[in-house]
């Protein structure tokens, strides 16, 4: 029969909520507090858990990496939208005569102030229109699932 090693006492003092969540974390797994205590530091002191921790936050990284390239892609799908929009207003309005053309030309810059303004006041402060649309497209993801 092999003699067990003996253990140490220490006194820890802990928050009120590290302690609760110690206390319900034992309860839920039927184990001694002192067990998951000490599993956690062996955890936190072990020569990997620098190694783990790095990976996790390479995960980490690696997330918002892919997060960030797709709304790269989402934002080059719009401005390529917007283009072929354009494109195709400027193709198919007739061109104006002269004396009208000046008439619109100043009345185009006047409603793009109006719209650069408003667009400032709805960038300051309102939801996104990205997620609006996607809101629209699946309501599911309002509710607080992300797709």
């Amino acid at each position: 029969m092999t003699a067990r090693k003996k253990k140490v006492q220490i006194s820890v003092y802990l928050d009120q909520t590290i302690m609760r969540m110690l206390a319900d974390y034992a309860a839920r797994r039927d184990q001694p507090q002192s067990m998951i205590a000490e599993a956690a530091l062996a955890s936190f002191l072990s020569p990997d858990a620098d190694e783990r921790r790095e990976a996790a936050m390479a995960k980490r990284l690696d997330q918002i990496d892919r997060r960030l390239a797709r709304q790269e892609r989402d934002i080059g799908i719009a401005v390529e939208t917007l283009a072929v929009f354009v494109r195709f207003w400027l193709a198919t309005t007739p061109a104006l005569p002269e004396p009208a053309a000046q008439a619109a030309r100043a009345k185009a810059a006047e409603r793009y102030e109006a719209f650069v303004t408003a667009l400032g006041r709805r960038l300051a402060k309102g939801p996104k229109l990205r997620q609006e649309i996607s809101e629209d497209i699946n309501p599911m993801a309002s509710d607080g699932e992300q797709s």
